[in-house]
C-alpha cells in the first residue's frame, strides 16, 4: 500500500465532518498534500483506477465477452476481428475501434489467440477421406441432439457444406489450448 493511499485510508477512518487538515496528514504518511488533496476530493485517481474507467468494458464483462469466443470457437465458429468489434460496441452501447479490438486481444493473451483461418477449399482437399466424412457426420449427428433441433426443421443444403459467408482466408480469433 502506498503512502498516499494510507492517508486516503486514515481520512476515510475520521468520522464526518472532522476537521484535519491536508498538510499535516501528508507530512504524517510522507506524501505530497497536492496529490492528497486531489485525491481526497476524487479530482484524480491513481493510474490503475484510471486506467479501468477508460476501458470501454468492465471487468466483468471482459470476461464474459472471452468466455463467449471461446465458446464461439469450441462450436467451430471463430469469429473475426470484426464480429469481436461488433460484440464489444452492443456490449457498451457505444462504438469501440479496431484498435480496441486489439488491445482486448493484448490484455486476454493468455486466453485468446488470433490466427489466419485457411480457406475453404484447401481445408475439403486436405478433409477428402472416408474417416474424416464419417468423424463428421457423426460429430453432426451428435450436435443436432445435443441441441435437440428436430428433423423438421432440418434442410438439405448445397455440396459446400455449411458455410456463413463466403469464405475467404481471413484472420479469425481461436481460444488458446488449455
Amino acid at each position: 500500500m502506498t503512502a498516499i493511499e494510507k492517508a486516503i485510508k486514515y481520512l476515510e477512518s475520521l468520522k464526518p465532518g472532522e476537521h484535519f487538515v491536508y498538510q499535516k496528514v501528508a507530512d504524517q504518511f510522507g506524501c505530497s498534500r497536492s496529490a492528497l488533496s486531489r485525491r481526497w476530493r476524487g479530482v484524480s485517481r491513481d493510474k490503475t483506477t484510471s486506467d479501468e474507467m477508460k476501458q470501454a468494458l468492465l471487468p466483468q464483462q471482459e470476461l464474459e465477452l472471452v468466455q463467449y469466443i471461446e465458446e464461439l470457437h469450441i462450436r467451430g465458429l471463430p469469429p473475426t476481428r470484426e464480429m469481436i468489434q461488433n460484440f464489444g460496441s452492443e456490449i457498451c452501447g457505444n462504438p469501440v475501434s479496431m484498435s480496441w479490438v486489439e488491445r482486448f486481444l493484448h490484455r486476454n493473451q493468455d486466453r485468446l489467440i488470433s490466427r489466419w483461418a485457411p480457406t475453404l477449399d484447401r481445408v475439403r482437399h486436405q478433409a477428402d477421406s472416408i474417416n474424416k466424412y464419417n468423424l463428421y457426420f457423426d460429430i453432426l449427428h451428435q450436435k443436432i441432439e445435443e441441441h435437440k433441433i428436430e428433423r423438421r426443421l432440418t434442410f438439405n443444403i448445397d455440396k459446400k457444406g455449411f458455410l456463413i459467408s463466403v469464405q475467404n482466408k481471413s484472420k479469425r480469433v481461436f481460444s488458446k489450448p488449455v
